[in-house]
């Protein structure tokens, strides 16, 4: 399996976003949000994406991880952890040395475990309120 930087496309995008029996945009969007994305991971079994995410963000003190989904055929195989590294060792490279930043993310219920294997902590915490969700129509 490899990760590629910055090589998504829209229908790529769309392809790995069903896949795991999310309700797609259009193309349009996903279009858009590329565009304005800080970097994309796509992970390859040979020549076929299966999984995906993308990091979004300020660049300075907050990163956002969203749209982390992998094939489910391919779901704890390593391919969500091959991406998790991928993405924080390109933050790590993009950052000063000297600056602490945040990673957030909203999970699904499902993968609260995963995230909580790689170092990451449920909101409300003791000393921290949730994590909010609004979708704007």
């Amino acid at each position: 399996m490899t990760v590629k930087t910055n090589e998504l496309s829209a229908e790529v995008f769309l392809q790995l976003y069903t896949s795991v029996g999310w309700e797609p945009p259009g193309i349009g969007q996903v279009q858009k949000a590329l565009e304005n994305t800080i970097a994309t991971f796509t992970a390859y079994d040979n020549d076929k994406a299966i999984g995906m995410v993308r990091l979004i963000g300020d660049s300075g003190m907050s990163f956002y991880i969203k749209d982390f989904a992998v094939v489910p055929a391919y779901q704890s195989k390593g391919v969500g952890t091959l991406l998790l590294n991928a993405l924080e060792d390109y933050i790590k490279e993009h950052i000063a040395p000297d600056w602490a930043v945040s990673l957030e993310l909203i999970s699904s219920k499902e993968a609260v475990g995963f995230y909580q294997k790689h170092g990451f902590e449920e909101r409300p915490c003791d000393w921290d309120g949730p994590g909010m969700f609004k979708m704007i129509r």
